[in-house]
């Protein structure tokens, strides 16, 4: 594998950008500049992790009307979590649906 501009190779840094959500994946996208593989892994952590954040907090919040749905939210992020780490680490461009798409879209202009 060849390294970033983070001196790491470039399936370890795209893990990294899954290793702690979406707060990972800023980190790294504000730091990597060049290579399109590990932006677009960043942009995906944040948008999907920072979606599911989003989505745990609102469900939290309306617990009287929502709460079932809540532990399916969980179980979705730490499978996705796990699924988006090995495939990183695979070196494989896994895009997610939808997600994906709007991932390499906004990593190629967030930052440089």
């Amino acid at each position: 594998m060849t390294k970033t501009s983070l001196g790491l190779d470039k399936n370890i840094a795209a893990l990294l950008s899954y290793a702690l959500g979406w707060v990972s994946g800023l980190v790294i996208i504000l730091i990597e500049k060049e290579d399109d593989f590990i932006r677009f892994h960043a942009m995906q952590s944040i948008i999907t992790f920072g979606a599911l954040t989003v989505l745990s907090i609102l469900f939290g919040t309306m617990f009287i009307f929502f709460g079932f749905i809540g532990p399916f939210i969980h179980v979705a992020g730490i499978v996705l979590w796990i699924l988006l780490m090995i495939k990183a680490y695979q070196g494989e461009k896994f895009m997610l649906p939808v997600v994906g798409e709007m991932a390499e879209r906004r990593a190629k202009t967030f930052g440089k």
